[in-house]
């Protein structure tokens, strides 16, 4: 009696198992996928998404090389050649969209979903907006395409409404704009406002001016100590510091002064050094499609030294890794020793 009810529950397993498609062959992807649809069959009460990174298998890392090669860097595989395009978009897919459980958006007081960084980037070094859109504007604000687009009339008129409101935020504060060394103040703030912000109306086709050379080389490149200016967005006020930023070419180079442009195409606009730091890397990495990017910047922030916690020379240092630099620790240590040398020119 208990061996046939041993024989009758072996039998209801196999055909529970078959309308499953689990065989003693399959590979260890179809049976991880076939767990996830086991527990959803059985529990009824976990959904897991059909993509999720526990329902396929751990694909290998983009940056391996296996054909081998004479460089000092042939261990870092050109990750934007076209036999891995599929890496790329399969990083851009699973970055956010395969997680299991995501962070809610934030949201004001009308629930209406709050626009931040946060919510519209993974926390991968590929982002979900492109780079580059199609019209050569890159990570453009809200309001950047009209104003690119203004007329000279429409630029007065935005001008005169920046003037007014600096006239209503001085007289607010308590002081005079009618006396003789304010009169013009609103006009000049305004007037500033626009330059500090200009990044947001440069085409990053105009900025690299075609500028991008075949070129024989594979060693690491590198412009350190460029002068970098920005507005924190945060408080408006600004940070201002040292940008690195070095790459390792892969049959293509850019011209040396496009990098400082690059830099400041980014810079001027309101910033937070996290993101333009990446901002500069990924870029860099769409224009040239090197073997690696890294870039480095050393700041100093006026909302921390000349307000709140108020402590003077205190530096921040961000960085952004791709490619070689991301994966092979002695190429990163080696860029990161260069920028330490003291050099005399």
């Amino acid at each position: 009696m208990e061996k046939s009810h041993r024989d009758h529950i072996d039998k209801e397993l196999d055909k529970h198992l078959n309308e499953l498609n689990i065989s003693n062959d399959s590979s260890h992807e179809d049976n991880t996928s076939s767990f996830a649809s086991a527990t959803n069959v059985t529990s009824g009460t976990q959904q897991r998404h059909s993509t999720s990174p526990l329902s396929r298998s751990i694909r290998p890392s983009p940056y391996g090389n296996e054909n081998g090669s004479e460089s000092r860097y042939s261990s870092c595989s050109n990750f934007y050649n076209d036999e891995n395009t599929d890496n790329i978009a399969y990083e851009q897919h699973s970055s956010v969209h395969d997680l299991l459980y995501q962070p809610k958006p934030l949201r004001d007081q009308k629930n209406r979903p709050i626009s931040t960084p946060l919510n519209t980037r993974p926390a991968s070094p590929y982002t979900l907006n492109p780079t580059i859109d199609a019209d050569g504007i890159s990570w453009p604000s809200i309001g950047a395409r009209k104003r690119i687009d203004s007329t000279p009339e429409e630029a007065e008129q935005r001008l005169k409404k920046i003037e007014g409101a600096i006239k209503t935020i001085i007289t607010e504060l308590g002081e005079d704009v009618n006396r003789e060394g304010m009169i013009r103040t609103p006009e000049r703030y305004a007037k500033a406002m626009l330059f500090f912000t200009k990044g947001y109306e440069d085409n990053i086709k105009d900025v690299i001016n075609q500028a991008v050379f075949e070129e024989d080389h594979d060693e690491m490149v590198i412009v350190k100590d460029i002068q970098i200016y920005s507005l924190c967005e945060h408080h408006l006020v600004p940070f201002y510091g040292k940008v690195h930023i070095g790459y390792i070419p892969n049959k293509r180079v850019l011209g040396l002064s496009k990098l400082a442009r690059l830099e400041e195409m980014y810079a001027r606009r309101f910033q937070v050094q996290e993101r333009l730091t990446k901002q500069i890397a990924l870029a860099l990495s769409q224009i040239l499609h090197p073997r690696g990017v890294a870039v480095v910047i050393e700041a100093t922030h006026m909302c921390m030294v000349s307000r709140g916690i108020q402590k003077t020379g205190a530096l921040t240092c961000t960085s952004s890794m791709l490619g070689c630099f991301r994966s092979q620790q002695k190429t990163r240590d080696e860029f990161l020793s260069l920028l330490n040398r003291k050099t005399t020119v």
